[in-house]
């Protein structure tokens, strides 16, 4: 006879298959909506109009309207910052350094690399941006003016303090370059590493590294910065083949080879390093093995990814690079598309985050200095904020609002957000609330919540009075009172996620066109986002939260309130150099708009989204009457007693675009692997009926999915004629 087949609203990952009878336990690219699962919206490509993906990796994003009425999305990448208007990026990134050179370019015949030289110390480090143009002559070359005038590059190495290269697309034909006229070098503000990693920095051993037993000896003749004939005491147990490396002082020398007791083919300055002088008998220190800046080493400290804070004080766009300075753009301006984010003068200069708090309007900054303008006395838990309607003024006074705070629970802030009625304020341990109150204390605050704090800093959202957050041990949520959110995929996203040198590459996003807070992580031995869970709050209840997971993999999201769509930016790490950055080797974000149509659109190329809900298993129930007994009586669970024969299904969807795939997974024991009908998987389209099948097993669950593009379904009731056969 045929028997419906209902499920429970949500994923339960928490127990077996074989117990999650009547629940759903595996899914990818599917959200429940009304308590029954569909196929989640498609998403197209923006930014056609200059076919422009964005150098880097994306770790700002924010909306806002101006006065004007023109609507404005602000993206950070680790790299560049970008004005995104009218399907249109532009670059707004700040300028740190401009200089002006002559006779500054040397290159060689068969080679990429461009070495550029200034007449002073330049503070560029490699993978630095930087903007070259005013571009005049050059001889015995064959680049000319059109390869370098208004164009970017990625610095490829620091050989000295006044000497940086970068690589062009292709080899020097000419004889190389001997003379050059002027050029004009605009160094980008750096931002950061384009992932988390553990154990990269100063600080860690000697050198960032593992020093125990390594060989050392002395120089033999004193050398300057720019010496590359470097002569030791005694070579002896120095490798002397492929790349190695040597410590003197605190520059690192990178060397190919010894000839005696001399070192050849030296590169100095390398591992963000500067060259400088040392005098002879110097310690030379074996460091080839030693980590460096930027490289791995054994020891467990993390650093942070290049990471933005990014808010609007009406028309101005406030833009914060993490553990750095904070900058504004003016959208207001006649020109502003071709304008630059300008440092906000009087601000602080290194801080964590930052928030505008509305509607006081004044500009918070988090983790901040105790001293204007002296970065080392950076404090995590300490908290500045200006005076009202004043970006500038960070002093108080008897007469203004600015004012400090510093925070006691927990080492290190590690985000906020602008709720409904105040600032929610995390640390590593606990939460806390920011009310605006007036003269003389400006803020109230008050610590709500411990052993609660922020996976990191954008791994939280607010919507509707309530601000919802990942831990690192759990999902919390806080409207008025602090609760830990109940979580049927706790144990899959915890045991899988890499909190330990990706805490800062979690973020949250918010669909409220379906209810929906998502966080976007990394997974154990992964250094970019590749994995999500969704918490329902639309659908869930007290005894049933609804949780989704899946491969959707996203670096930051952005709700639909302004564009109509929410927005969300993908990273590849890719290191394809031909698109926006000459010599770019961090990879490229791609600005998605999300919630249209049923395919991913990415430039003119369609992909099929693949989406798919599997079950748990599902045994034979029976009547009394079938077994001889007394009619009507209450039905008994066959629990894998008797074997069960499908003979049909009666499929349902709702609504269905396309053709859908349903197979009917087969064991008989719960710890037998699941083997897919003989007959299977069965394509269903709109306007089938029926599907006719034979299948046999003790334990049956049912997957749904759909694999080619333009094809969605939304899931209804499915009916299985089934009837018991037998207990072998």
């Amino acid at each position: 006879m045929l028997q419906k087949i209902g499920f429970q609203p949500g994923i339960n990952k928490q127990i077996t298959p074989t117990g999650a009878e009547g629940q759903w336990i595996n899914c990818d690219n599917v959200r429940f909506r009304y308590g029954i699962p569909e196929k989640i919206g498609g998403w197209n490509q923006l930014g056609q109009l200059n076919s422009n993906e964005l150098t880097g990796a994306a770790r700002g994003l924010h909306h806002f309207v101006n006065a004007a009425g023109r609507r404005y999305a602000i993206v950070g990448t680790n790299r560049i910052l970008y004005a995104f208007s009218g399907d249109v990026f532009y670059d707004i990134h700040p300028i740190k350094t401009t200089t002006t050179l002559t006779s500054a370019f040397t290159t060689t015949n068969g080679s990429a690399s461009v070495t550029i030289t200034f007449s002073t110390a330049h503070g560029i480090s490699p993978n630095d941006i930087v903007l070259l143009d005013n571009f005049t002559t050059i001889t015995g070359s064959n680049f000319g003016a059109s390869d370098f005038d208004d164009k970017k590059f990625m610095v490829t190495s620091v050989p000295t303090a006044t000497t940086i290269t970068i690589t062009m697309p292709s080899n020097e034909s000419g004889s190389g370059a001997t003379t050059s006229g002027g050029i004009r070098v605009q160094h980008y503000y750096p931002v950061g590493s384009a992932v988390q990693e553990k154990g990269y920095g100063w600080g860690l051993g000697s050198y960032g590294g593992e020093d125990t037993g390594a060989v050392t000896t002395t120089l033999n003749g004193a050398i300057d910065a720019s010496t590359t004939t470097i002569v030791l005491t005694s070579a002896v147990q120095f490798p002397s083949t492929g790349t190695s490396f040597v410590l003197i002082g605190t520059e690192m020398i990178q060397y190919t080879g010894v000839s005696g007791n001399t070192l050849t083919g030296v590169t100095r300055g390398t591992r963000g390093t500067t060259a400088a002088s040392h005098s002879d008998g110097a310690t030379v220190t074996n460091g080839t093995d030693y980590g460096a800046w930027n490289e791995q080493t054994q020891e467990g400290l993390a650093l942070d990814p290049g990471m933005w804070s990014i808010d609007n004080f009406g028309d101005k766009a406030i833009c914060l690079i993490h553990d750095s300075a904070v900058f504004s753009w003016d959208s207001s301006l006649g020109n502003a598309t071709e304008t630059r984010a300008t440092i906000i003068t009087g601000a602080p200069t290194a801080s964590r985050h930052m928030v505008v708090s509305t509607p006081d309007r004044h500009l918070v900054f988090y983790g901040t200095e105790t001293t204007i303008g002296d970065t080392s006395t950076q404090d995590d838990m300490f908290i500045r904020f200006s005076d009202q309607e004043d970006i500038n003024t960070y002093t108080p006074t008897a007469t203004n609002t600015a004012g400090t705070q510093r925070l006691a629970d927990g080492s290190q802030i590690r985000g906020a957000i602008r709720g409904r009625d105040a600032i929610y304020v995390w640390t590593d341990t606990a939460l806390f609330t920011q009310r605006f109150v007036g003269q003389p204390f400006t803020f109230a605050f008050a610590q709500v919540g411990t052993n609660c704090g922020l996976a990191g800093q954008n791994a939280c959202v607010e919507v509707d009075g309530a601000a919802y957050w990942m831990s690192e041990n759990g999902f919390f949520r806080y409207a008025g009172k602090l609760e830990s959110l109940p979580c049927l995929v706790e144990d899959h996203v915890y045991d899988n996620i890499n909190l330990e040198s990706g805490n800062q590459m979690v973020s949250a996003g918010l669909n409220n066109l379906f209810g929906e807070v998502m966080w976007f992580y990394p997974t154990t031995g992964s250094s970019v986002v590749n994995r999500m869970v969704a918490y329902n709050y639309f659908d869930s209840s007290p005894q049933r939260p609804v949780w989704t997971v899946g491969t959707l993999a996203r670096t930051m999201w952005e709700d639909s309130a302004v564009f109509g769509n929410p927005h969300a930016l993908e990273y590849d790490a890719d290191t394809d150099t031909s698109f926006d950055v000459v010599g770019n080797t961090e990879g490229r974000t791609t600005y998605y708009q999300h919630e249209t149509g049923t395919d991913q659109v990415k430039g003119s190329a369609v992909t099929a989204i693949t989406a798919n809900i599997a079950s748990g298993d599902f045994d034979i129930s029976q009547r009394r009457s079938a077994l001889g007994q007394t009619t009507g009586a209450a039905d008994l669970r066959g629990d894998g007693e008797f074997i069960m024969k499908i003979r049909r299904f009666i499929p349902d969807f709702i609504s269905q675009t396309g053709n859908t795939q349903v197979t009917l997974q087969l064991r008989n024991f719960p710890n037998d692997s699941q083997a897919s009908s003989s007959l299977g998987p069965f394509t269903v389209t709109s306007s089938t009926q029926k599907v006719d099948t034979r299948a046999r097993a003790r334990q049956i669950a049912l997957k749904v999915a759909n694999t080619a593009a333009s094809q969605s379904w939304k899931l209804g009731t499915f009916r299985l004629d089934i009837q018991p056969d037998g207990r072998r």
